[in-house]
């Protein structure tokens, strides 16, 4: 579960709800000081939402990008139905595109973790409302064997328990297996919230199709975009060297931010942000 730094909007980003035919989504959206360079779509992964994208939202905007950090639907505030075919894959893709079309198009696309699977599946279906894509620590297919392990517990918990339940025991269960420096209380009150706000069909089907995912790097390859793949040097849900040769077989532009994690985008945001600007400023 990713943690933003902070959770102030930066001066330069506002919250609204971003109409589209498929729906609203809520969205952080900051502005450059000037006519933007261009348009980022950020789409968050699993258990996550548009706060995990806080951090970069100033230094995209100072570098001249318009950022656009989306909840998708049934994640923390966009609504979304209690039916599980409803966060399928496909579904969830075609609410990334109708949000790039809402944008404008000729979005740059990033997906974190399970928002690179959505992004993925998104320009597999149609690639012209994108002008490139970055998949964030998200490897070429299901997630590793003891990460599968540990989303199926909390799937088969999700049918079982309500969802304050389940928060409760994923706290103690964390805090036995990895004990971590205490959270301030307003980020703890706050992932709570966001967490309880997430509708639980939403987490049953991603959960399941994180689990099951296959290989399409081969088809992505064949996508005439500019690509890139990011993560940091340590990655629980995908080993690296998994994440490296999905690159190479992209031809991706590759980028490692040393001293983060799975979420480099909370861990190091001024290094991530130096490297998605490179990269944008270049497709």
């Amino acid at each position: 579960m990713s943690r933003p730094p902070f959770l102030t909007l930066p001066p330069c980003a506002r919250a609204h709800r971003l109409s589209t035919p498929r729906g609203e989504f809520a969205v952080h959206d900051a502005q450059p000081s000037s006519p933007p360079r261009g348009t980022v779509l950020l789409v968050p992964g699993f258990t996550g939402s548009k706060e995990d994208f806080i951090a970069l939202l100033e230094p995209l905007a100072a570098a001249g990008y318009r950022a656009v950090a989306v909840d998708g639907r049934g994640q923390h505030e966009s609504e979304g139905p209690r039916d599980e075919a409803a966060y399928a894959l496909g579904e969830l893709a075609g609410d990334v595109r109708a949000q790039a079309e809402a944008l404008g198009g000729g979005v740059h696309l990033l997906g974190h973790s399970l928002g690179g699977l959505i992004s993925r599946a998104a320009v597999l279906e149609d690639a012209s409302p994108f002008r490139s894509l970055t998949i964030m620590s998200c490897g070429p297919a299901a997630i590793c064997a003891a990460q599968q392990e540990r989303t199926r517990r909390l799937v088969a918990a999700l049918g079982a328990y309500d969802m304050g339940t389940v928060w409760l025991e994923m706290r103690r269960a964390d805090g036995e297996s990895a004990p971590a420096a205490p959270v301030p209380p307003e980020l703890d009150a706050f992932l709570r919230r966001r967490w309880m706000g997430t509708v639980p069909e939403q987490l049953t089907a991603t959960g399941r199709q994180l689990t099951a995912e296959p290989d399409r790097t081969a088809e992505l390859a064949a996508v005439p975009l500019p690509k890139h793949v990011i993560s940091g040097a340590v990655d629980y849900a995908w080993p690296v060297p998994s994440i490296d040769a999905m690159a190479k077989e992209l031809s991706a532009v590759r980028t490692v931010v040393e001293g983060a994690e799975h979420s480099p985008n909370a861990e190091r945001p001024g290094p991530t942000a130096e490297a998605l600007v490179r990269f944008w400023d270049l497709s």
